[in-house]
């Protein structure tokens, strides 16, 4: 942890593109402080790394397993990671 930040990348899988996840996600994100990134895959999951306070990115990551409205989510796989000091909040 640097400077009381911690990174986590998730994957989720379910109904999850096409749905808004991205955007929302990204909303959210702001609205919480946290910065990363989140993009769709290939595979039909969503990925995403978020970076900030613990809980924080605690929120989102929660926030990860019920996702919009629209979503139907299957399933979050978190990975923790080192801080790589993210600027902003990107849809990729």
């Amino acid at each position: 942890m640097r400077d009381g930040l911690v990174r986590r990348r998730v994957v989720v899988t379910g109904r999850v593109q096409g749905v808004w996840f991205r955007d929302s996600c990204r909303a959210e994100a702001r609205l919480l402080g946290v910065t990363g990134w989140v993009r769709n895959r290939a595979d039909g999951a969503v990925e995403g790394v978020f970076e900030g306070p613990e809980a924080a990115v605690g929120r989102l990551v929660a926030w990860c397993r019920e996702g919009p409205p629209r979503a139907e989510v299957g399933g979050v796989e978190v990975t923790a990671e080192e801080p790589a000091g993210e600027q902003g909040f990107a849809v990729r």
